[in-house]
């Protein structure tokens, strides 16, 4: 998580929609008066700093809570979203590979531990009510973050310059092709908000 005072903006970081790659690349950026959030395990050239009281994947609701009304109002807030299954996938690997492997897609589907977002940046009493100026499409990544940076000022070249965390998916299958139909009906649906927020379809 970002907030940068020099440029500012609010960067809410989402889980898997490259937001280690984003922060890293933004916090090169950053003044020394910005709050930029550690990642774990670190990453260089990513440097943390400011965070007391803030931590990596800190809902838009508490960041709010926790800045001044104007800096809220008037910086610009955003974050980035990714297909559900295409998303899944990529947390199944990672979190096989952190647990040493030999866990199936099944046994993972079964569980209860998955990449949903949405409340990172919706309203607490109202998941339909979307709390950041813009939600980024991880499918048009470069696109999205080419036109935001530069209405930020931010210096962009079309590239991240890094693309953390992206070791752990082996398998580059695109997700159809790996998916059961009940496999993928059980990801549609937990991510029905996600779904209906964004116009997700398998």
């Amino acid at each position: 998580m970002i907030i940068s005072h020099k440029y500012r903006f609010i960067f809410i970081k989402t889980l898997k929609t490259a937001g280690t790659s984003i922060e890293v690349f933004l916090s090169q950026h950053c003044g020394p008066l910005d709050v930029v959030t550690p990642i774990l395990p670190h990453a260089e050239p990513h440097v943390p700093r400011n965070h007391d009281g803030y931590f990596n994947h800190i809902h838009a609701a508490d960041i709010r809570s926790r800045v001044p009304l104007e800096v809220w109002r008037t910086y610009f807030k955003f974050c980035v979203e990714r297909n559900p299954w295409d998303k899944t996938l990529s947390y199944y690997h990672m979190m096989n590979f952190r647990n040493g492997g030999g866990l199936s897609f099944d046994q993972f589907l079964e569980g209860d531990d998955f990449p949903v977002n949405y409340p990172k940046y919706t309203d607490p009493s109202d998941a339909k009510r979307v709390i950041v100026d813009r939600v980024l499409s991880y499918e048009r990544l470069t696109e999205d973050l080419g036109r935001v940076f530069r209405e930020l000022g931010i210096p962009f070249h079309g590239s991240l310059g890094v693309n953390a965390k992206s070791e752990f998916r082996t398998d580059r299958r695109p997700y159809r092709e790996v998916y059961t139909p009940a496999q993928a009906y059980r990801v549609a649906t937990i991510f029905a908000e996600e779904r209906r927020l964004h116009g997700y379809a398998f």
